[in-house]
C-alpha cells in the first residue's frame, strides 16, 4: 500500500506546488501595476513631473507677474465670474468666438474694470489703425491691458469704424477712437512728412504702401495725443499681434519697460511668427501656441543649419516680415520711421534690443486670411501689378493664389506653404529651437474670454439706444480730429531719473541719419546674407 500511495503524494505535491506559482504570478501582475500608479502619483504630488493631462492652465495656474494683475489666481476666494449676457438668435461669428468658452480658465477679479492706475509707471500707449471686428480687437486690446497698456489710440476704417463696433470700443476706458473724416485727411495733407524724403518711396503707390504711409501720419498724431495725456512710452502695433514681455521679473510690459536705462530711447521688440498646425483656426489669440523664433533670438549656426527645412520652400524664413516692432520713449523730436520703427529730428536714437521679448505675429492663421488679402486692394492679378501692390514676396504669392486659383487649389496651396501639419518637422524643430510653444497669452486670452469680460463689454455698449448710439458717433466724428492740437515738431521732454537697469540688451544700435528712409517691413536674413558674410 505504501508503494502504490507514493507516487499519488507526488503528483498532488506537484499540483499544489504549480497552483502556489500561479498564484503568486497573478498577484504580481496585479500589484505591480497599483505600485507603479502609487509611485507615479506621489511624484506628480510632490511636483516632480507634468502629467500632459494637466498641462492646460487650470484655476490655480498662474504665469510670471499675473499674481499682480486682475486676473492672477492666488487661490483666495474673493475671484468669481462676471455673469455672461445672454446672446441673441441673431448673434454673429463674432459673438459666438468672444464668449466660446473652455474647459481651463483663468478667474476675473469681480469688479475689476482694467483701468490702468494713473500714477503707476511708466505709462504706456499703443497705437494702431485697424479695419477688424471686435472678434478680433477686444482680445487684443484686453490682453494688452492685463500687461500693462495704459492708453490706446485707434485709428479706424473699415469694419472697425462701423457704428456698432465703434461704440463698443469707445465704450472701453483708456480707448480713444479716431475716424478717417475729411477733416483727418486735410490734417495729415498738411504734415511735415510730405515735404521730408525719408517716407518718399512710398508716397502715391497703392495698397501696402499707401497703408504704410497712413500709418506713419497716424503714428505722427499719435505721438502727440499720447504726449498730452502723460504717456511714457508710445509703441505701434497692428491688432493682429501681441507683444510678449519676457524677461521681466513679471509678465508684464510696464515691468519689462520700467527696467529699460534712462538713457535709452528706443526697444525694439524682434517678432515671432505663429506656426498654424491646421487650417481651421477660427480665433488664432486662443488657438495658436506654435511660434517660429526670429533670427535675433537664435544661433546663426542653428538658423542657417536648418533655414531649408524651415522655410518648407517658400520664399523667405518668415512668411511676412522678420524685423520686429519697436516702444519708443516719448521726447521732444521724436518721430516715426515706418511702421516698424521710430525717430528723432534733432539726434540719432540709442536702441536696444533685449534678448527673450518678441512680438507674437499672427500672420496668415486662418485661410480665409487669403482672400481678405486679396480683397484689400484693387489690384489685378499679375507679376508687375502685384509687387507694386506689395511688399513682401509672400504676399505677393498669396494674392496671386487667391486671384487666379480655384478653393480646393487654394487650401491646398495653403497646406503646403502655410499649416505646419508634419509632427516629425515640427518636434525637430522644437528640439532645435526654431519653434517654441508659447501659452501666456493663449490662456489670458481664454481666461478673459470665460470671465465674460468681452460679451458684457458689447452688452454694455448695446444697451443704449441706436439713435443715441447714431448721435454719438456723428458727433465723434466731428470732434476726434478738430479736439486734438495741431501738430509740433518738439513733444515734451520726459524726466531721465530712472532706476538702474535691470535689462539684459543682446545689443546696442545706432539709427541712420535723418536722411535714411523710413524703415519698411524687411524680410529675415536668408543663405545670401550667409554667403555674403562668407
Amino acid at each position: 500500500m505504501a508503494g502504490l500511495n507514493g507516487p499519488l503524494r507526488l503528483q498532488a505535491s506537484s499540483t499544489t506546488s504549480s497552483a502556489s506559482f500561479a498564484s503568486r504570478i497573478v498577484l504580481l501582475l496585479t500589484a505591480l501595476p497599483l505600485a507603479l500608479a502609487a509611485f507615479a502619483f506621489m511624484l506628480q504630488w510632490r511636483g516632480e513631473i507634468n502629467d500632459p493631462s494637466s498641462a492646460w492652465p487650470s484655476d490655480r495656474q498662474t504665469f510670471p507677474g499675473m499674481d499682480n494683475s486682475p486676473i492672477g489666481s492666488s487661490g483666495a476666494s474673493t475671484f468669481s465670474s462676471v455673469s455672461r449676457s445672454s446672446s441673441s438668435s441673431s448673434s454673429s461669428d463674432c459673438v459666438e468666438i468672444l464668449s466660446r468658452s473652455s474647459s481651463g480658465s483663468l478667474p476675473y477679479y469681480h469688479g475689476s474694470s482694467y483701468d490702468s492706475d494713473l500714477n503707476l509707471r511708466p505709462r504706456i500707449c499703443i497705437t494702431s489703425s485697424t479695419s477688424a471686428g471686435l472678434e478680433q480687437i477686444l482680445p487684443w486690446l484686453y490682453f494688452h491691458k492685463v500687461i500693462g497698456v495704459s492708453k490706446f489710440l485707434l485709428f479706424v476704417e473699415g469694419t472697425a469704424a462701423k457704428p456698432d463696433v465703434s461704440a463698443v470700443l469707445e465704450s472701453i476706458p483708456g480707448v480713444k477712437v479716431i475716424y478717417r473724416t475729411a477733416k483727418l485727411e486735410d490734417k495729415q495733407a498738411k504734415s511735415r512728412i510730405w515735404n521730408e524724403t525719408w517716407l518718399s518711396n512710398f508716397f502715391y503707390k497703392p495698397c501696402n504702401y499707401e497703408l504704410f504711409v497712413k500709418q506713419s501720419l497716424n503714428m505722427e498724431m499719435a505721438i502727440v495725443m499720447a504726449r498730452d495725456v502723460g504717456m511714457d512710452w508710445i509703441i505701434h502695433l497692428d491688432t493682429d499681434e501681441l507683444l510678449h514681455p519676457v524677461g521681466a521679473q513679471e509678465y508684464s510690459l510696464r515691468q519689462l519697460l520700467s527696467d529699460v536705462p534712462s538713457n535709452v530711447d528706443m526697444v525694439i521688440f524682434p517678432n515671432y511668427e505663429s506656426s498654424i498646425e491646421r487650417d481651421d483656426i477660427k480665433d488664432p489669440f486662443s488657438e495658436i501656441s506654435m511660434f517660429k523664433k526670429n533670427y535675433d533670438h537664435l544661433p546663426k549656426e542653428t538658423y542657417f543649419g536648418l533655414y531649408k527645412e524651415a522655410t518648407r520652400g517658400n520664399p523667405n524664413y518668415f512668411l511676412t516680415y522678420g524685423n520686429g516692432k519697436s516702444a519708443a520713449r516719448i521726447q521732444d523730436h521724436l518721430r516715426p520711421n515706418g511702421a516698424h520703427r521710430w525717430h528723432n529730428y534733432m539726434k540719432t536714437p540709442n536702441e536696444i534690443k533685449l534678448e527673450e521679448a518678441a512680438v507674437l505675429h499672427y500672420t496668415y492663421s486662418k485661410f480665409s486670411d487669403l482672400t481678405s488679402r486679396r480683397n484689400r486692394c484693387g489690384c489685378k492679378p499679375t507679376k508687375d501689378d502685384s509687387k507694386r501692390c506689395f511688399m513682401l514676396e509672400f504676399d505677393r504669392t498669396a494674392f496671386m493664389i487667391a486671384s487666379t486659383a480655384s478653393k480646393e487649389e487654394m487650401l491646398r496651396w495653403f497646406h503646403e506653404h502655410v499649416v505646419w501639419d508634419d509632427k516629425q518637422l515640427n518636434l525637430k524643430l522644437l528640439r532645435k529651437g526654431i519653434l517654441t510653444r508659447i501659452y501666456a497669452p493663449m490662456s489670458i486670452i481664454r481666461g478673459l474670454r470665460d470671465s465674460g469680460i468681452f460679451t458684457a463689454t458689447i452688452a454694455s455698449a448695446s444697451s443704449q439706444s441706436k439713435q443715441k448710439l447714431l448721435s454719438s458717433m456723428e458727433n465723434l466724428q466731428n470732434s476726434s480730429v478738430a479736439g486734438q492740437n495741431p501738430l509740433k515738431d518738439d513733444l515734451l521732454q520726459q524726466s531721465t531719473s530712472q532706476e538702474s537697469s535691470k535689462a539684459t540688451a543682446r545689443k546696442v544700435l545706432e539709427t541712420g541719419s535723418n536722411e535714411d528712409g523710413a524703415v519698411p517691413p524687411l524680410s529675415p536674413p536668408g543663405l545670401g546674407d550667409l554667403l555674403m558674410e562668407t
